[in-house]
């Protein structure tokens, strides 16, 4: 029993420090993100699902600036200027306006991409790869919510330059969704209308307001 006792207590503690270096990554990771001006990043999208015989890879970029951002991926502008969500389809000709809705816990938008992980998560220190060179480590998060349809989340962090390499999520659906950094760039000028909808520009299209 004492050295049942013994173990138990060893284990105890190496989650508790697997968790503390976890959080003290990701706090590094998120006080980096929050103290630059803007940031632009192009990235690959991958959607996976073996069992349904689905996989669905596209290339989109985004531009952060705060709560705003400016969205393309699937052929279609999502512009969100911190109050509306403006849904661009320029292939059918139709906008769609709609609020945000960051009450949708397991959505994560580009507003919440790089720092959505400091709230309903439980996370833990995963393995360290190596990929052309750069040291990433992962870090698996665990929704806290039960009912959530996110199984997982594995958060990859350049270790050098405490920026997210990518983000692998995993539904308990099977579905399983990869998200990878090709370029990262931060402070860039910019227009001061990017996150502005400008309605001139979209006189022949259909306009669905949502709320």
């Amino acid at each position: 029993m004492k050295n049942f006792a013994t173990i138990l207590l060893l284990t105890v503690s190496l989650i508790s420090f697997g968790q503390n270096k976890a959080k003290s990554l990701l706090n590094e990771v998120s006080q980096k993100v929050k103290a630059y001006k803007n940031i632009s990043i192009d990235f690959k999208y991958v959607l996976e699902n073996t069992a349904e015989n689905i996989k669905q890879e596209t290339k989109g970029d985004v531009i952060l600036q705060g709560d705003k951002y400016k969205l393309n991926i699937l052929g279609v502008t999502r512009i969100f200027d911190g109050k509306k969500l403006y849904s661009i389809s320029i292939e059918d000709e139709e906008v769609t306006i709609s609020s945000e809705k960051d009450n949708e816990e397991d959505a994560i938008t580009p507003s919440k991409m790089l720092y959505f992980y400091q709230d309903g998560y439980t996370y833990k220190m995963d393995i360290e790869q190596n990929i052309n060179g750069r040291k990433i480590q992962l870090v698996k998060l665990t929704p806290i919510d039960s009912n959530s349809e996110i199984k997982q989340i594995y958060l990859g962090i350049d270790k050098q330059t405490k920026h997210i390499y990518n983000l692998i999520q995993v539904g308990k659906n099977g579905t399983k969704t990869t998200l990878t950094v090709n370029s990262f760039e931060t402070n860039q000028p910019l227009s001061k209308t990017l996150f502005t909808f400008d309605a001139n520009k979209y006189k022949d299209f259909y306009i669905n307001k949502l709320d």
